[in-house]
């Protein structure tokens, strides 16, 4: 069959001769996630506040509302930074793992997750942006950082580069699986999806694949979230393990899964509008570029 882009596909995939080495992937992710981060950063700073302080999403809003628009947006460039870039890793990467394995006679889902996995933890390398991203939109340290390079500067000088990487064992448990799970998802969606000769309709297909992949993945993996976050809200001082960390906030809940999951409501509106915006914006950027 023919994708609207003019590609060919087999059972859903992009015919596998195409080149390896291929920048359009890189560049197609990169793209969605400019559009994605600059559309949805309000959102996440809000589902940030709530995973980090426990709150609702009210209190959460009043949080923001009251600290008006410039710290609404401060801390944008290292998602900017990162998400770019890891997109880019992703998408690219992805297909550049894939493509060969697929080639040598590999079975087709171990191939892709194969890709996936290297991909997702490759994305890892990152993880500084993540980490600055974090200190930047916690309202505890507005006045420790004046912005994105005073932030990496302190926490690099002032308590070494490792610091950097404080909460990489979440990031690396949500990164590889849940690519797993959206590259496999996504392709199989593709496979069985109609054809459509109308823009509109095929634009809202590519939004509700990604946004229901992302509601998915995004709820599945939320608690490895919460733990990054209450990780990377600390400077300095030991490293804690992946448990150590989820039980104690378990405990500070109220004892309760449902503390746990404190924002999620938020949390999935979030990643069912970032993550269709991103498929969209991705499958129409890679109709332009590939033709």
């Amino acid at each position: 069959m023919n994708t609207s882009d003019g590609l060919k596909v087999t059972k859903g995939e992009y015919d596998i001769s195409t080149p390896i080495g291929d920048w359009r992937e890189f560049a197609c992710g990169w793209g969605a996630a400019v559009i994605n981060v600059t559309c949805t950063y309000p959102i996440n700073k809000m589902i940030f506040r709530q995973m980090l302080h426990g709150i609702n999403i009210y209190h959460a809003f009043l949080e923001l509302r009251n600290e008006g628009l410039y710290f609404l947006y401060r801390g944008m460039l290292p998602p900017l930074c990162q998400k770019t870039f890891s997109m880019a890793i992703m998408f690219g990467v992805y297909e550049e793992v894939r493509k060969p394995l697929i080639d040598l006679g590999m079975n087709k889902y171990l191939a892709k997750t194969t890709g996936a996995l290297v991909s997702g933890t490759t994305e890892a390398i990152l993880m500084p942006f993540e980490r600055i991203q974090t200190l930047l939109s916690d309202s505890g340290y507005h006045s420790h950082f004046r912005n994105t390079y005073h932030a990496f500067q302190v926490v690099g000088t002032q308590y070494g580069f490792r610091e950097y990487f404080r909460g990489l064992m979440p990031i690396l448990l949500r990164n590889g699986p849940s690519n797993i799970g959206f590259f496999i998802i996504r392709e199989e969606f593709q496979t069985h999806m109609p054809k459509f000769e109308s823009k509109l309709y095929r634009t809202v297909a590519e939004f509700m694949c990604g946004a229901s992949i992302g509601l998915l993945l995004s709820t599945a993996f939320y608690p490895l979230n919460v733990v990054k976050i209450s990780m990377q809200s600390k400077i300095g001082g030991d490293f804690e393990s992946v448990w150590k960390v989820l039980v104690q906030i378990y405990y500070e809940r109220g004892g309760t899964i449902r503390g746990i999951y404190k924002g999620i409501h938020t949390n999935c509106s979030r990643a069912f509008i970032s993550w269709g915006v991103m498929n969209t914006a991705y499958e129409h950027l890679k109709t332009l570029i590939y033709n």
